[in-house]
């Protein structure tokens, strides 16, 4: 197994194992979102099927609940704004 192979698997098992995005993959192992994308939606299909379904379904999970990431994201951001402006009155 050549090196993008065993990175593809490997980015695979960790989605898996720990139900994370895209996004916190790239960023535990230091690569572009990208990168991590490609490895698992095109390379990790033709080497390993299997886990593939696995991370797949994870990515679905995770995109239909991007939206509410999303609003919490910017709610606990204007709280924090909110918060600081309380400290300075």
């Amino acid at each position: 197994m050549d090196p993008v192979e065993a990175r593809a698997c490997t980015l695979g098992s960790y989605i898996v194992e720990e139900n994370a995005t895209v996004r916190q993959a790239a960023q535990k192992f230091a690569i572009s979102k990208s990168t991590v994308h490609k490895d698992v939606t095109d390379r990790l299909r033709r080497i390993n099927p299997a886990l593939w379904q696995q991370v797949r379904a994870v990515l679905e999970l995770n995109k239909s609940e991007r939206h509410l990431r999303g609003g919490m994201a910017t709610k606990e951001k204007y709280q924090h704004i909110r918060e600081l402006r309380a400290a300075v009155d």
